[in-house]
């Protein structure tokens, strides 16, 4: 049976405004007309082998062919705890960290866990487009904040213009995707005292942690006063190169994990048990790999910015994550969705319209980004493909 005009929608409500995700769109159009995929932030090579070893042996170990442990396997959990006391921060592993089914759930269980009807949290745009679609599930009330280009910097006074006694959380991502930015201390701290002020929550989406050319990564919970109040979002897909693996964690104080795990526990309940086991064997073993891979990912970065730049585009060079943001308009296109739409067809490029990253979708409409989490030759076969665009 088909619908039609008069058929009332099946989707609730809450969802309605936001769709299919851009993601699925683009990479769509990708297959369609055999484009080089830029869009989706997966890369084009594969995981380690130690650590897809480690997967394996895990798989023929009878041991862990049934559910993992809710919270996260041991052996995951022990392995991350040990790895954020490396770096300053203390979390019991059975206690206060638990495993997800990638970031993406993590973003979700974390607000549907926390956040009550009403309640308001501030979402920095350019966003992540799960955000406002998991504060819509929880029944609460999305605030935003926009970073401008070219610097686009986090201020004290936006922040403030946004926050109120109604205000549950502030969810900041650095590394930022889409923009590249690392948030630098001052304006880490500018959250931090807002926070303080308004007595209410921060969610840290950290995924980029360990992929950053310029600046310092700051776990968020390190700052002052913070590590009570603050919950721990990140993953292993970006950092090992293995997104199809979907293993994240949550690492907050007892009394926040509490509400992860209540909303983590309806949603997957547990993680696939063999990859956590290797998962574990990687942020064990691999942090070797994972300098080798920043490394990459740096020359990666100006090999796509110097050439975006030659073919014509102003480029946002990212101080961080695996995406640049560019400005197309002076190629005439009057949005990001019809520059994306012709990219695809005409040039067999495929890259993401960013306005879909803004409460205001005008405000992304000059911008594309491109992921370059990709090999040389695929970089430099979109390069190539995108000369096109001259000759339009």
């Amino acid at each position: 049976m088909t619908s039609d005009a008069t058929t009332p929608s099946a989707v609730a409500t809450r969802l309605q405004p936001f769709g299919a995700t851009i993601f699925a769109e683009m990479s769509g159009l990708a297959v369609k007309h055999g484009a080089v995929n830029l869009g989706q932030g997966f890369p084009n090579f594969p995981a380690p082998d130690f650590i897809k070893e480690a997967a394996c042996a895990a798989v023929r170990d009878g041991r862990f062919d049934q559910y993992a442990r809710m919270s996260g396997a041991p052996s995951l959990t022990g392995a991350l705890a040990e790895r954020y006391r490396e770096r300053g921060l203390a979390f019991d592993p059975d206690r206060e960290i638990t495993v997800t089914s990638g970031c993406t759930e993590a973003i979700p269980a974390t607000i549907l866990g926390l956040v009550d009807p009403g309640d308001e949290v501030v979402l920095i745009a350019p966003f992540y487009d799960s955000y406002p679609a998991a504060v819509a599930m929880a029944g609460g009330v999305a605030r935003y904040v926009t970073l401008r280009a070219p610097d686009f910097r986090l201020t004290r006074e936006a922040l403030e213009a946004v926050c109120s006694a109604k205000t549950r959380a502030i969810l900041v991502n650095t590394p930022h995707n889409p923009t590249g930015r690392v948030f630098d201390r001052s304006e880490l701290e500018a959250v931090a005292e807002c926070a303080r002020q308004h007595d209410c929550l921060v969610f840290s989406d950290e995924v980029y942690e360990d992929l950053l050319f310029e600046g310092e990564h700051i776990h968020f919970a390190s700052l002052p006063g913070m590590a009570e109040r603050t919950v721990t979002m990140s993953s292993l897909g970006k950092s090992f190169s293995c997104t199809g693996w979907k293993i994240g964690w949550v690492a907050a104080p007892e009394h926040l994990t509490r509400g992860v795990r209540a909303a983590h526990q309806f949603l997957t309940f547990a993680v696939s048990t063999p990859m956590q086991e290797a998962a574990a064997v990687a942020i064990r073993e691999g942090m070797g790999y994972v300098a080798e891979l920043r490394d990459q990912y740096h020359r990666s970065r100006d090999r796509m910015c110097d050439g975006l730049a030659e073919i014509g585009f102003a480029v946002h060079r990212p101080q961080g994550t695996y995406f640049v943001l560019a400005d197309h308009s002076g190629f005439g296109f009057e949005t990001d969705r019809a520059f994306c739409y012709h990219l695809v067809e005409h040039c067999k490029v495929a890259a993401i319209p960013p306005s879909v990253f803004y409460s205001r979708p005008e405000d992304g409409h000059r911008l594309v980004r491109f992921a370059f989490c990709k090999t040389d030759a695929t970089i430099d076969a979109a390069l190539e493909n995108m000369k096109r665009l001259a000759d339009r």
